[in-house]
């Protein structure tokens, strides 16, 4: 009964494969477990897969490219209860691997290793990998979805299978680590951290810095809508609502001179935008929501609150708002003879409050439909 499992994705790894799977092994001897090693080839053109075989690993082929590919094919195929991963370069020493699968024997969902907490051989990871990528990328994770995860992008990490299913993970790129912690956050699974040694790796680095950076990033804000849309769209709004309101008193003086039309025309543009991005973020939300993507209590309760027909009536309330402006416009024009007519101010404030209005209603109907439930 194989009781624990290695996955260690591969491409053209032949001067560290076989060092990864030796000390793989001492840790099923550490652990006292029967132990599986199964190396998943991803394209490999050298010696990697002769040499994991002649070693005793399992060889899974894996011909779509990608991280996450390869893992996702590895871990599947995986029979041990507790799975721990890790990269093919040598860069982890899956001798401590025991170590991961005593703390999930505890009761462990996700063991992450910490290379922050732990150890940096010099010459193993760049600067800007060090000081820059890693902390901006952990630290946006924690903003986001909250944890006290030190390293997310560690890529030595072990977990239960059971906790594997639970994630749901999809990716196929190196975003997937990101994920697997992500998803960890959102389902209160229950996470711990070990410091390890991090070393140089062995071979040709299959890293794109940049690119690889976006793609973690990019995941990141398409989890979390409330960051990507919802606060930047409520502080655009708010701020811009609030400097229309005060021009239609009259001009702001600042800096020896009045200002008034051009600051109304851009203040009223970053209004509609601003109110825009937030429903953007509420329909994300909401499609989040409906997918089980998003299990934030609030929710619930917002679409409890703000049914299709109350968002219509506010949204037509803003429309009539609007119009009402604009029908008090026309009578001061007549009062005027339909001579010179100045209400600038009044006409941006009016087109304002009619777009607000037509926006809120036609988000409510997008959400509404984002919620219709269909096998």
């Amino acid at each position: 009964m194989i009781e624990v499992s290695v996955v260690i994705p591969c491409l053209n790894e032949e001067q560290s494969i076989a060092s990864c799977i030796r000390k793989a092994n001492e840790a099923f001897a550490k652990y006292k477990g029967a132990g599986e090693v199964i190396v998943v080839d991803n394209g490999s053109t050298d010696q990697s897969v002769a040499i994991a075989r002649s070693l005793g690993a399992r060889v899974i082929v894996e011909e779509r490219k990608g991280y996450g590919s390869a893992l996702r094919t590895g871990i599947a195929a995986a029979q041990g209860a507790f799975i721990a991963m890790g990269d093919g370069d040598d860069t982890y020493d899956f001798s401590t691997a025991d170590e991961f699968f005593t703390r999930l024997k505890q009761g462990y969902d996700l063991v992450m290793g910490s290379r922050f907490k732990g150890t940096i051989v010099p010459g193993a990871m760049t600067w800007s990998h060090r000081y820059i990528g890693n902390p901006i990328l952990s630290g946006m994770l924690k903003l986001f979805f909250g944890g006290a995860v030190s390293d997310a992008h560690c890529g030595l990490r072990a977990f239960r299978k059971t906790a594997y299913d639970l994630m749901d993970l999809h990716t196929t790129g190196m975003e997937f680590a990101s994920e697997m912690v992500i998803h960890s956050l959102k389902k209160k699974l229950k996470i711990s951290e070990i410091p390890i040694t991090y070393y140089p790796r062995q071979g040709e680095s299959k890293l794109a810095s940049f690119r690889d950076a976006w793609r973690h990033m990019r995941f990141m804000l398409i989890y979390s809508p409330g960051y990507l849309y919802v606060l930047p769209g409520l502080i655009l709004f708010l701020f811009s609502f609030l400097v229309t309101l005060r021009l239609l008193a009259g001009p702001i003086v600042a800096f020896g001179r009045g200002w008034e039309i051009h600051v109304m025309v851009f203040s009223s543009m970053f209004t509609i935008l601003g109110w825009q991005i937030i429903n953007l973020g509420i329909a994300a939300k909401v499609f989040a929501y409906s997918i089980s993507l998003e299990e934030d209590n609030w929710i619930q309760h917002v679409l409890k609150l703000v049914t299709l027909e109350r968002a219509i009536v506010c949204g037509l309330g803003l429309v009539i708002a609007g119009m009402g402006m604009i029908g008090y416009i026309f009578y001061v024009w007549s009062q005027n003879h339909f001579g010179a007519l100045k209400e600038v101010n009044t006409g941006l404030f009016a087109l304002t409050l009619t777009v607000l209005g037509f926006q809120t209603i036609f988000t409510a109907f997008l959400t509404s439909m984002l919620q219709i439930k269909f096998r």
